[in-house]
Parts: structure tokens; C-alpha cells; sequence
């Protein structure tokens, strides 16, 4: 009489470990494929240290018109540097600038950007300068904050620090206002670059 061949068991506790393992890994696929990830580290420490640049030669300025302009051509350089860095770390990570989740990145941070654009418009013609460091701090912050919600954790964090000084330098005497954008711009930027580079590259 023969008998048919016996079937080694499957340990459960194995299945178990596997399919947790496969799981883990559709998790991080799937926050990757949702999460823009080519913010570059890089690119934000050399944007705070041209901000820190510009606060020096902003607090040399004798006019407000002489200060916003010095502030406005920082606005211009950081612009192009971020674009820049932030295009050839999309390349490096392959993370489309303009598509899933860089689409919604730009989307997130643009309004606010643009809605800042509008208010330093209407303060320079109400000669209202001095509430400008506040605005553009809380601005960038907002903006910062609902864009990183589609990118790396650290990005909304370093968001909520902005709105944070935002906050406080509208509080502030309107003489610590370039005080107050060298440690958000500049400050604020290269630390949370170096945070970036260091942990997720670029």
C-alpha cells in the first residue's frame, strides 16, 4: 500500500513575519509614490545664507524703499535657487516637479506666495513697511505648511516655525523686523537645510 508523501507545515508565525514584511513595504512605497521628496537641503542652506547676506546690506539702507528693494531682489535670487535645486533633486530622486505628488506640493505653496506678493503691493503703497517682516514670515509659513503636507515631515515643521516668528514679529518693535527675517529666512533656512540634506539628501 503506498502512501502519499507528507507535507511539511507552514510555521504561521513565518507567514506572519512575511506578510508583515510585505505590508512594511507597500506602506513605504505607497508614502513615497504620495510624498514629493526632492526638497532640497542643499538648496535651502544656500538660500539662508544669501538671506543672511541681504540682511546685512537691508540694515544698511537709509530709506524703507531702499530696504524693500534690497528684500524684493533676495525674494528674486531665492526663487531661482530654490527652482534650480529643487529641479535637479526632483532629476536625481526621479520625482516629477509637475506631476502627483510635486503638482500638489507647488499648488500647496504657491497661493500663499502669491496672496504675499498682493499685501506687500498694498502695504508699500500705504507706506506700511515696517508690518512687512511679519507678513512675509507668516506668509512663507503658510505656505511652507500646506505644501509639505504633501512632501517629508520636516518640511510642515519648518513651516510652523516660520508662522511661529511670523507671529512674533508682528508683535515685535518694527525695528527688530530685519532682525527677526535674518533668523527666519537665513536662520531658519540653513537650519532646516542641513536637517533635510542630512536625511533625505539633495
Amino acid at each position: 500500500m503506498s502512501t502519499l508523501p507528507s507535507k511539511t507545515p507552514t510555521d504561521p508565525r513565518s507567514l506572519q513575519v512575511h506578510a508583515i514584511d510585505d505590508l512594511r513595504f507597500i506602506r513605504e512605497t505607497m508614502e513615497r509614490a504620495a510624498s514629493f521628496t526632492a526638497v532640497p537641503g542643499r538648496g535651502g542652506i544656500v538660500v539662508g545664507v544669501t538671506a543672511l547676506a541681504a540682511a546685512v546690506v537691508a540694515s544698511r539702507q537709509t530709506t524703507p524703499n531702499a530696504w524693500l528693494a534690497v528684500w524684493l531682489l533676495e525674494a528674486l535670487v531665492a526663487a531661482v535657487v530654490g527652482a534650480w535645486a529643487a529641479a535637479r533633486k526632483a532629476r536625481a530622486v526621479q520625482s516629477p516637479l509637475l506631476r502627483g505628488a510635486g503638482r500638489k506640493f507647488l499648488f500647496g505653496l504657491c497661493p500663499p506666495m502669491i496672496a504675499g506678493g498682493i499685501l506687500t503691493f498694498a502695504l508699500h503703497r500705504l507706506e506700511q513697511t515696517s508690518v512687512m517682516p511679519g507678513m512675509w514670515l507668516l506668509m512663507y509659513g503658510v505656505g511652507t505648511v500646506t505644501a509639505g503636507t504633501f512632501s517629508v515631515r520636516v518640511v510642515p515643521v519648518m513651516g510652523l516655525c516660520f508662522m511661529a516668528l511670523g507671529g512674533a514679529a508682528l508683535l515685535a518693535p518694527a525695528a527688530w523686523g530685519n532682525v527677526i527675517m535674518a533668523l527666519g529666512f537665513g536662520g531658519l533656512h540653513v537650519l532646516f537645510g542641513i536637517l533635510i540634506a542630512r536625511r533625505h539628501g539633495g
